[in-house]
């Protein structure tokens, strides 16, 4: 319960933090995208500044659920971070939800819940295990600059997309990373923490990833950015959970199931896309009034 207790905490403080750092990329010219100058212009805005303190918020969040659960029962919980991502969006940006966006989130929901109960992930380890991490690394790294290599190649909301899942993979490894060196806490205390190479490379990730988000939601609308950065974030972290940690998943007649909640959720992400919230510009200021 702890684990997913803070598992939720991250995702509301992660959807918290992507609706500010979108309304402050939307201040930023595209000729910024891709270039450490775009870092230099959003560290000037205070609404940028509050979505990174959310983000640290969510990193402790996310630490303590990794530390207390699998990876592949925490990182899918955050697949809630899509509505509560539009929903937050809602007040932001002064749009208000309605039926469609409730629906969406319901599916989306239940489907989370259907998928969690189907899958029921159990086993594995604190630690990952011999060289498991060489050719996850390597695999990973090839991936992502295939998806950034797609991404310089289109604009808008396609490479938007492409950096979504491209921060999403990043994500994910950020916690599969956290989750390795969380695991030296419990066997030698701070100081094999602090000796460990997973605690550097989870500062590493995280950076990039963050770069990567906030150029993808520089490029285009919420509705590019957020349903990949979620559900690409909670699949991945499913696979590291499954070759990296050795978790298991039900298999079997329990394919069905799995299969059925992850339709409800694509549909529900799909239902939310759809929405106005999801447009992500904000609602004109009100008109001034006559003068009388």
């Amino acid at each position: 319960m702890i684990s997913v207790l803070f598992a939720v905490l991250t995702a509301l403080s992660n959807g918290s933090a992507s609706v500010l750092q979108r309304r402050a990329a939307m201040e930023v010219p595209d000729s910024e995208a891709m270039r450490l100058s775009l870092m230099t212009r959003l560290v000037r805005q205070k609404v940028w500044l509050a979505g990174i303190g959310l983000v640290i918020v969510a990193a402790v969040c996310q630490a303590v659920a990794l530390a207390t659960g699998p990876i592949a029962v925490v990182q899918p919980i955050f697949v809630i971070e899509l509505p509560l991502t539009l929903l937050v969006a809602g007040l932001v940006m002064r749009v208000r939800a309605d039926a469609a966006v409730w629906s969406g989130v319901s599916a989306v929901t239940a489907g989370l819940a259907l998928g969690m109960a189907s899958a029921a992930p159990v086993g594995g380890s604190d630690m990952v295990r011999g060289a498991a991490w060489i050719p996850a690394l390597v695999l990973t790294g090839l991936f992502e600059a295939g998806l950034i290599g797609a991404a310089l190649r289109t604009r808008g909301n396609p490479r938007a997309a492409l950096l979504g899942l491209a921060a999403a993979c990043g994500y994910a490894l950020t916690a599969a990373l956290m989750k390795d060196a969380m695991a030296n806490l419990d066997d030698g205390g701070v100081v094999a923490l602090l000796a460990s190479w997973q605690l550097y490379a989870t500062a590493a990730a995280g950076v990039g990833a963050l770069f990567l988000l906030q150029n993808a939601l520089q490029a285009g609308s919420l509705v590019a950015v957020q349903p990949m950065l979620t559900l690409g974030d909670a699949l991945i972290s499913i696979l590291y959970g499954v070759t990296l940690f050795g978790e298991e998943l039900r298999t079997g007649w329990w394919l069905l199931p799995e299969l059925a909640a992850l339709v409800l959720i694509a549909a529900g992400c799909v239902r939310l896309a759809r929405t106005p919230l999801a447009a992500g510009t904000l609602a004109p200021p009100p008109a001034p009034s006559a003068p009388r």
